[in-house]
């Protein structure tokens, strides 16, 4: 399935809200957030030039979030920066004077940290980064997983010293209960989807994505001309198609949103013109994206930035997981996750149908920029369905 945005905000600007939260100041705050961390590195742009001729366009490149910061995935910026700066305003507020980050780890901070509790509900990686940012600012974290999500990827939470609480129903739902049970407690929600009265801590959790923007403009030859961004509820999709908006303006990249065709509530929402829900069906291989109501402040960015909205199957991610793990010429090998490589699925798909590929505008000068979003974060679901054993995983994990 495909559509271009015919939203009336299309092209419009975006609400100074969300331009203040994805801007250059926001992003650069960001940035010092996570250079204040032990384990920060900037994590590699990979050239693709094998695969951009197959596909026919003139620059491919890859921005690998998959093993940023020891989560594996591009998560890690956004729950724990969205922690970390929340126990600097409490903080500010009980001491009645500014906070910066580098007293996160001073007895005064941390005996406050240590009153908080923080909750969000996971399909794996969100929690993941949620539980990390806790772990670091000494305070408690409850993590709300539903029946869908691994044994393997809750223990990959716990490990960070979760709480994990597992409940019935699917990714939405365990949204709504731990809502519920936070508010119940006086706890405080980091949740990467937002909904009517609650935008302001998703923004956060979005404004640590923009991070990846800005390491990919420093290592690019020339801007992209287009991107291909997965979604789940759309907050990632949002943060760097809104911050690449702000920074390149006019000259900014056509901008495609790609999603699970078993889950497509960001296309349903692009196709009705406002946010939908849309039933729950199968299960999609792709599970770190399978989400059935968009976040409202994701869509108020994509109507105005996003230029075209399409769906992949199952098969298309496989394919591309191993595309990646086994490329041809001089590509570099790349270790993606179900969900990691669906923009790039999607930009495979629209390079093979005529159609498509004119009304994007995609050909031999296009140079697009894709985002694994995350790396094997199973790696047994990895090992299965790349045909790997699983010390062939692991070795290809390692740090290079």
């Amino acid at each position: 399935m495909f559509l271009l945005n015919r939203h009336p905000d299309h092209r419009q600007p975006l609400t100074g809200e969300d331009a203040a939260t994805l801007g250059v100041p926001g992003a650069a705050e960001a940035e010092r957030f996570l250079a204040a961390r032990d384990n920060h590195a900037e994590t590699p742009l990979h050239a693709l030039p094998a695969l951009a001729g197959e596909i026919g366009i003139g620059t491919l490149h890859v921005k690998d979030e998959g093993k940023r910061l020891g989560l594996g995935s591009f998560k890690a910026l956004g729950g724990a920066y969205a922690v970390m700066h929340l126990v600097l305003e409490e903080a500010a507020r009980r001491l009645g004077r500014a906070v910066t980050v580098e007293e996160l780890h001073t007895a005064e901070v941390r005996a406050i940290a240590a009153q908080m509790t923080f909750a969000c509900a996971t399909d794996g990686n969100h929690g993941r980064s949620v539980a990390q940012g806790a772990g670091l600012v000494g305070a408690r974290s409850v993590i709300f997983v539903h029946s869908g999500v691994s044994n393997e990827r809750v223990a990959a939470i716990a490990r960070f010293g979760a709480e994990m609480v597992r409940i019935a129903g699917d990714y939405d739902q365990s949204v709504r209960e731990a809502a519920r049970v936070a508010a119940e407690r006086g706890w405080t929600v980091v949740s990467d989807t937002s909904w009517p009265g609650y935008e302001r801590i998703p923004g956060l959790v979005m404004q640590g994505y923009t991070v990846i923007v800005r390491e990919a403009l420093k290592r690019l030859p020339q801007p992209p001309t287009h991107v291909f961004l997965q979604a789940g509820v759309g907050g990632f999709a949002a943060a760097v198609a809104g911050h690449l908006a702000i920074v390149l303006g006019e000259a900014r990249p056509t901008v495609t949103v790609v999603e699970p065709a078993r889950a497509a509530c960001v296309y349903a929402t692009a196709k009705a013109g406002r946010p939908v829900t849309i039933a729950h069906s199968q299960p999609t291989v792709m599970a770190m994206l399978e989400c059935y109501e968009p976040s409202l402040v994701a869509w108020r960015v994509l109507s105005r930035i996003g230029d075209a909205f399409m769906t992949v199957d199952e098969e298309d991610a496989v394919a591309v997981m191993n595309r990646l793990a086994r490329p041809s010429g001089n590509d570099t090998a790349i270790v993606s996750g179900e969900s990691g490589g669906a923009g790039l699925a999607g930009l495979i798909r629209a390079a093979g149908d005529k159609k498509i590929r004119s009304a994007l505008g995609l050909d031999a000068h296009s140079r697009v920029l894709i985002i694994n979003s995350e790396g094997a974060t199973d790696p047994g679901r990895y090992a299965e369905l790349v045909g790997m054993a699983p010390d062939e995983v692991a070795q290809a994990m390692q740090p290079a």
